[in-house]
């Protein structure tokens, strides 16, 4: 076992997660080590994770999903290993470090921004020495490494200079490695081509550092090419804004347009959709799909509150692309939302819930602001009478237009609304409510749904995916005047849209027995017949049919319902659908039986 072993530290949120920040690290300095562990491992497990290592330098990575549970952890490790040097960096620890390392004596060094410069340093330092910190710290206090903050001899905490960069075209290393891909390449791999953001919104701390920098493209190439070499499953770019300059990114969409059609890798970016030209459409437009997913923070569409945190959407841009793009069939879009930002009340929220809702994107994520270490937010506190959680993640609590118990309320509204939208549960029934019982208002919906939701006391346990069905069933039929059957074909025909057909709710009235003979001369009948409708199906057995296909009869004419808040009136009309589950997206077409008024 190395005595001198330099070891890195990841607590990620999901074990699908990987950690940038300690690979990166592991490539800096040569010889060192990562371990990554999740936040979901028990506290005293993960203290012996790490004293097996026994680490003589252990670098701990701080970020917001893993905060307190490092707070924990750093109380235990000087009982397990308190000869180790310890050192803390990440945005966490990278404001308010002399109040950190205070409360945390056994931290010996923080990192203050990126490390990827700094951290080598100060363990070349450490090595040169011995690992006697006691010189470092000497030779710390005469001259310091910019970005390392120490402890003198006289026991004063030395904050160093302010938060810093490193050399990123010219310093920081690729992080991966391909002896780990095997072990890796069906979790999230996350990669940059950029840092800095062009925009300076006051809820993120991504315009703390002044401009943006970038890889060169011939290096960008080389490591998308290592990827797809090795078959990742998804590689999640963290550039903060993808499309900060097209002389960059347009480029990388080519690149991505050319790569060969079996190539499964899918490449997630967050963009600022309104700056997208026309030749960047007509790149996007051709993309394989599923080759390329968009996320687009959109936070709010009040325009007094978007220039209260500085930041400027250009709304009818963003819809048109957005509408745009979904028309081409061939991503997944994300839009995000934020609860609680200046000025958005009830009253707001509910428009910008709208007007995002209209555009039906594949998800609608809503999150609560938070009020980050050294983010411009910090200045907004005060005016807007916020008042926020003291620990991570700092969520809002309440504001001057937002009481805490709407804030509350709003945990359940998201809680609803991941659970059906966001889940791809049941969008065809809330629509067609939505349009028919609710005049097209999506937020008066959601919000009829979650007060019954906390009525029944849901938002207190937890559910199973087969209940869901029947929890809408039971709201829409009390709170609108609905036939049951309707409700019943409505939710059917949702259910074997979603989840890959598999959920089928024992309450809802499937009759696949019921017209079993039927189906089963459909099957089995002249083979032309079928192939009207897949055009390569070849009979083998029963069980094969049944895993890759289903017929259902409804008493309505379904295929009139749309996702787009625009649905026609269903008519009662007994229609025999087939929905197909060979394909990635199950497709449903309608099929020529004799059933019902046919007969």
């Amino acid at each position: 076992m190395d005595e001198n072993k330099i070891l890195w530290l990841a607590l990620n949120a999901k074990y699908s997660h990987t950690s940038l920040s300690v690979r990166y690290l592991r490539e800096a300095v040569p010889g060192s080590e990562i371990m990554e562990l999740t936040i979901n491992h028990q506290l005293l497990a993960m203290l012996g994770e790490i004293y097996s290592a026994k680490p003589k330098v252990l670098g701990i990575s701080c970020y917001i999903w893993n905060i307190e549970l490092v707070r924990s952890l750093l109380k235990l490790l000087p009982a397990a290993l308190p000869d180790t040097i310890i050192i803390c960096g990440g945005p966490e620890v990278s404001y308010g470090v002399a109040e950190f390392m205070q409360e945390y004596p056994m931290v010996d060094y923080v990192c203050r921004g990126e490390g990827e410069e700094a951290l080598p340093k100060l363990v070349e330092q450490l090595q040169e020495v011995d690992f006697d910190k006691s010189k470092v710290n000497s030779q710390l206090d005469m001259s310091n490494i910019p970005g390392i903050a120490w402890r003198s001899l006289t026991g004063q905490i030395n904050e160093g200079q302010d938060v810093t960069v490193a050399d990123f075209a010219g310093k920081v290393p690729f992080a991966y490695r391909a002896e780990e891909m095997a072990d890796i390449k069906e979790r999230i791999l996350y990669y940059e081509t950029s840092r800095g953001c062009p925009f300076s919104c006051a809820y993120c701390l991504s315009c703390a550092t002044a401009g943006v920098r970038f890889l060169p493209l011939e290096r960008v190439f080389k490591e998308l090419d290592f990827f797809v070499a090795h078959d990742v499953r998804q590689v999640k770019f963290v550039d903060r804004t993808f499309n900060a300059k097209k002389s960059h990114f347009l480029p990388i969409l080519q690149y991505l347009l050319k790569l060969p059609v079996d190539c499964r890798t899918n490449f997630h970016f967050e963009v600022a959709i309104d700056y997208l030209d026309e030749e960047v459409m007509q790149v996007l437009a051709q993309l394989p799909k599923g080759r390329v997913q968009l996320e687009i923070g959109i936070q709010s569409t009040n325009p007094a509150t978007l220039k209260a945190v500085s930041r400027v959407n250009h709304w009818q841009d963003i819809a048109d692309h957005i509408k745009r793009i979904m028309g081409f069939h061939n991503m997944h879009l994300h839009v995000d939302l934020i609860i609680g930002l200046p000025g958005e009340g009830m009253e707001s929220f509910h428009k910008s819930f709208n007007d995002v809702y209209a555009l039906q994107t594949d998800m609608l994520q809503l999150g609560f602001l938070k009020f980050l270490k050294g983010a411009a937010m910090m200045n907004l506190v005060q005016p807007y009478h916020y008042r926020y959680m003291p620990m991570a993640p700092y969520e809002v609590l309440q504001s001057d237009v937002l009481s805490y118990g709407e804030i509350r309320w709003f945990h359940s509204f998201e809680q609803v609304f991941e659970l059906y939208y966001n889940a791809g549960r049941c969008r065809q029934t809330a629509n067609y409510l939505i349009q028919e019982c609710e005049q097209g208002d999506a937020f008066v919906f959601w919000q009829k749904f979650t007060d019954w939701w906390e009525e029944q006391g849901f938002h207190k346990i937890g559910h199973s995916t087969k209940n869901l069905y029947g929890y809408l069933r039971d709201f829409a039929l009390a709170a609108y005047e609905l036939s049951a059957e309707l409700m019943d074909n409505l939710l059917r025909y949702d259910a074997l849209l979603s989840d890959g057909g598999k959920i089928r709710p024992e309450n809802l009235d499937w009759n696949r027995l019921q017209y079993q003979d039927i189906t089963a001369d459909f099957w089995k009948g002249a083979p032309s017949r079928v192939r009207a409708y897949l055009p390569d199906y070849e009979f083998t057995n029963w069980r094969d049919v049944n895993k890759k296909y289903h017929i259902e009869v409804f008493a309505y004419n379904m295929m009139l319902t749309s996702q787009d808040l625009t649905c026609q009136k269903l008519t009662c009309q007994p229609t025999a659908l087939l929905f197909d589950y060979t394909v990635d997206e199950p497709i449903c077409q309608r099929i020529e039986l004799k059933i019902g008024d046919d007969e």
